[in-house]
């Protein structure tokens, strides 16, 4: 299957994407569990906030710029002259780059990609498998699962949950049906340095988990970021009024672009309700599917 960037049935509607021009030891291959390497950073406190859309403050000035910004890719995935070879040919959402200036195409082809997926349940994990089936390293950390962990070829799945905070102590880990980490957590804790592919979809959790990203330092280990966004409500743990809500998201994605991130895919999903906040505004879906290229990214090992 050649690609422009990978597509994945999740749905087969309308979407957006662009098709003309423009850390430190080596991995630890394609093991599960490699020794523990714990790295040192200087956590920020709070992400920067963006200027208000306007001086009014108001709802319809947040979410037009808002809806606008993620509706527009900010660079293009050309198709490459040697691109991976699939099975099938795939349409719909999940898209992943795989432009030859930027290393996830050439990763695929050597088989030294690792993927990580968090999730809530295995509804659509498509381009797991079709990636564990190339030879990609597949982690998928899912707390639904009944078992601790999981093994199908290069493909893994965790019972565990991916959380912004760090976990309660005061309750017991036996009354815990999953453990919980933070992302950066995780990848010590499996001694890995980078992941080509972060996918996430967690169902109104993105928005804290992708703050706890930012502020921990996690994206530059990070290749490609792959982001469904709901839009129904704030969301777990976001406060505030409306407008400010939709600051907050607006500036969570500026803050990828200056962790040298781009987005190169966006997907309304025309299936699910038009809810912005609780309301139709612009009849915009209550669900996008984001791809973003960090374009600083070097692999290593």
């Amino acid at each position: 299957m050649e690609l422009e960037g990978l597509r994945l049935q999740k749905q087969r509607p309308h979407q957006r994407t662009v098709t003309t021009a423009t850390d430190a030891a080596s991995d630890a291959g394609s093991t599960c569990c490699s020794a523990p390497k714990h790295h040192r950073r200087i956590p920020r406190w709070k992400i920067e906030l963006e200027p208000w859309a306007a001086e009014t403050r108001a709802l319809q000035e947040e979410a037009d710029r808002f809806l606008r910004y993620i509706s527009t890719p900010q660079v293009s995935c050309e198709k490459p002259a040697s691109a991976p070879v699939f099975g099938a040919q795939h349409h719909g959402s999940w898209v992943l780059c795989l432009d030859r200036r930027f290393s996830l195409a050439q990763r695929i082809a050597s088989k030294h990609c690792r993927v990580y997926s968090l999730r809530l349940g295995a509804e659509d994990e498509a381009l797991e498998r079709l990636l564990a089936g190339s030879g990609c390293e597949v982690h998928c950390f899912d707390p639904s699962i009944r078992r601790a962990h999981l093994q199908d070829a290069h493909m893994w799945i965790h019972r565990l949950s991916v959380d912004w905070r760090d976990p309660n102590p005061a309750v017991p880990i036996q009354r815990l049906h999953s453990g919980t980490k933070k992302l950066a957590a995780i990848l010590n804790h499996f001694g890995h340095r980078q992941v080509d592919v972060l996918k996430v979809d967690l169902e109104s959790a993105e928005w804290k988990i992708l703050e706890n990203l930012i502020l921990e330092q996690v994206l530059d280990s990070v290749g490609l970021l792959l982001l469904e966004l709901h839009l129904h409500w704030a969301g777990f743990e976001v406060g505030g009024d409306e407008p400010s809500v939709v600051r907050y998201w607006f500036s969570l994605l500026r803050e990828l672009e200056r962790a040298h991130f781009r987005l190169y895919h966006s997907y309304s999903d025309p299936r699910k309700p038009r809810l912005f906040l609780h309301r139709n505004f612009q009849n915009a879906s209550s669900s996008f599917i984001l791809g973003w290229v960090n374009t600083q990214f070097t692999p290593q090992g």
